[in-house]
């Protein structure tokens, strides 16, 4: 079937070469060589694949068994687990002072501050007061952390990590009873922790309270602490639980997209933000360009970018025809449920139509509920929370584009640390010769190219972060263990973990522990996980 998103990148290609003037000729000279090389290395990577296989007699697999991906990835013996491996005291009953943060961004990017705030605060013996969630600047939304998660669970869930407080306390002064100040201060983006312990700190003891806004990564994520890490990860997976009516929802909308059996979750990242910061504009109608410009300069720092070589460097987001192309290229039939997770699609329903000849059974939170509390903040961040735990229950769940997405990249990690769920993570970088290829008209071993790319995916089994990779997508192995490992550092810990980390609590707050007591209990720590 001739796809009609390249239908529109060849029209519009033609239409400027018209456009092209003689006196424009060092230009068009310029363009073309850009145009000849991209081809040529277009070519060359698809026809090269192509002989690698058939030299090899087909023994790379060019088959995907679909009905394995709707079960879990292989785990290759290992199983989540983010409790403290070592000794790990309950916070002081003295803290330095306050700590304040201010969350911006989207729900996601939210969630990672949060995550940073309580591991700053435990760096500096501070005290965090509940994190401000900055929500009007991207949702115009004021749910503040106490509409979107449960407060109670949040506190007690990191007793044995940091002292938590609602609200900063008052102090009463010259007479008079105030909340106490806390001092702005701006932390440099993935400050070390270092920055923490020195300037921050010294102005927390100073003035009793600081105020860190932004706050959106504003605390390095690589940080050669594997304790530090892992309480991110008890931040994120376990204390950081959406409030009962949420997740009473997105439980429903999940019961009954499985009332016919599996379905998959879609991010699809078409909307106008991510294809205005990727610049890949070629594919779309003067009008729409001008639209996606417009935005771009207004948001954006500006930049020269060109969209041939954006897209064989895989920065370009799939359009929903190339997601259709990529799951039928996998195996997957018209039959197959589909949940998708996305703002407002660019272009609506002229870029979705592809996507739903392909596949018709497609859905959204609103379509399954159409509760008023539902379809009145759909792009709040109601919406966003809903669409998230549909996306972490899903049998499958699959991002377009997880480049700068906080979403996609927050559901990878989550997802692996949920019990290794099945994702299909395209490689756009590696499938761009593929379809460009086809828009040329190419067509023939489209599909056998495209599984060729996606058997070199994971599908969810734990892996190592690579280079930029961020901790959030992929906490393998600080936040996982394994019950017979070989290295000592990925042991999991003995059953009472928990009763441990209580013990210690206690202890320091009655201070009832003698040094005999205290001994044992650090030589029980030592093997927490």
């Amino acid at each position: 079937m001739l796809s009609f998103v390249f239908r529109t990148m060849r029209h519009h290609l033609h239409s400027r070469s018209l456009r092209q003037g003689a006196g424009a000729l060092r230009g068009s000279v310029a363009k073309l060589s850009i145009a000849v090389v991209v081809l040529l290395i277009c070519t060359l990577s698809f026809l090269f694949s192509t002989t690698l296989t058939r030299s090899n007699g087909f023994t790379v697999p060019s088959e995907i068994d679909v009905e394995q991906l709707w079960e879990n990835a292989d785990s290759g013996g290992w199983r989540p687990s983010s409790a403290p491996r070592s000794h790990w005291p309950p916070p002081p009953k003295e803290s330095n002072g306050y700590l304040r943060v201010r969350c911006n961004g989207g729900l996601n990017q939210q969630r990672s501050a949060i995550c940073n705030a309580v591991l700053a605060a435990r760096i500096m013996n501070a005290t965090l007061v509940l994190p401000e969630l900055d929500a009007n600047s991207f949702w115009h939304d004021d749910s503040g952390f106490h509409g979107i998660y449960d407060v109670e669970h949040f506190i007690h869930s990191l007793r044995y990590d940091v002292r938590i407080v609602e609200t900063i306390p008052e102090i009463r002064k010259n007479g008079k009873t105030k909340k106490m100040k806390a001092v702005q201060m701006r932390p440099d983006r993935n400050a070390g922790v270092d920055w923490y312990t020195t300037e921050a700190l010294a102005t927390m003891k100073q003035h009793g309270a600081i105020y860190l806004t932004p706050f959106s990564h504003r605390l390095a994520e690589e940080i050669d602490n594997p304790e530090y890490q892992r309480l991110r990860c008890r931040v994120n997976y376990h204390a950081l639980r959406f409030k009962p009516h949420i997740m009473k929802l997105s439980e429903s909308i999940v019961e009954k997209l499985r009332t016919e059996g599996h379905f998959m979750a879609i991010h699809l990242r078409f909307e106008m933000d991510m294809l205005s910061f990727a610049g890949c504009f070629d594919i779309f109608s003067r009008e729409e360009k001008a639209i996606l410009e417009k935005y771009r300069d207004g948001n954006f720092a500006k930049k020269d970018l060109n969209p041939d070589k954006r897209r064989l460097m895989g920065k370009c987001p799939l359009t929903p025809e190339e997601v259709g192309l990529i799951l039928r290229a996998m195996g997957f039939d018209n039959s197959t449920r589909i949940f998708l997770a996305a703002g407002e699609l660019f272009g609506g329903e002229l870029y979705m139509k592809p996507f739903r000849a392909l596949f018709p059974r497609l859905e959204n939170h609103s379509s399954v509920d159409s509760s008023e509390d539902l379809s009145t903040k759909s792009q709040g961040l109601l919406g966003s929370a809903v669409d998230y735990m549909v996306c972490l229950l899903a049998d499958i769940f699959m991002p377009t584009y997880d480049g700068p997405s906080n979403f996609a990249n927050n559901l990878l990690g989550h997802r692996l640390y949920y019990g290794f769920r099945t994702t299909i993570r395209p490689d756009r970088k590696g499938l761009a010769p593929a379809f460009i290829a086809q828009a040329q008209g190419r067509k023939a071993g489209f599909e056998e190219a495209v599984r060729r790319v996606m058997m070199n995916t994971s599908f969810g089994s734990p892996r190592e972060r690579v280079r930029n990779e961020s901790f959030y997508t992929n906490s393998w192995p600080e936040c996982f263990c394994q019950t017979e490992a070989r290295n000592p550092a990925h042991r999991c810990p003995p059953d009472n973990v928990l009763q441990v980390l209580h013990n210690q609590l206690e202890s320091q707050m009655t201070g009832n522990l003698d040094p005999h007591q205290q001994q044992r209990g650090n030589r029980t720590s030592s093997m927490v996980r």
